[in-house]
């Protein structure tokens, strides 16, 4: 499998304007990040199932930090060294998972 390449500054910019509530940090290379907070550890639980099912379709698995009812996501690609189309995809999928819950 090959590496995917890192997105250039304007695609970064274009992609970011796509995904409100997510905040992209420059350092090593760049990172996606979101917190969540759901009204139930139940409800924050459905949705890191949900997560780690996409994540492992799409083989691309995120920094997961949960503590009851907020989940803190980082998303990086590390095999590139920083932000790719796959962390996007992955952003995609867990919006995907907040409509539904």
């Amino acid at each position: 499998m090959s590496v995917p390449k890192l997105l250039a500054p304007a695609e970064l910019e274009a992609q970011l304007r796509l995904f409100p509530g997510w905040t992209v940090h420059a350092e090593g290379g760049g990172r996606l990040e979101r917190e969540l907070k759901f009204d139930s550890f139940e409800r924050a639980f459905a949705f890191l199932t949900g997560l780690a099912i996409a994540a492992q379709r799409l083989n691309h698995h995120p920094e997961i930090f949960n503590v009851y009812t907020t989940v803190r996501l980082t998303l990086r690609t590390h095999d590139a060294g920083g932000l790719t189309g796959l962390d996007f995809e992955l952003a995609a999928a867990a919006e995907s998972l907040l409509r539904a819950h």
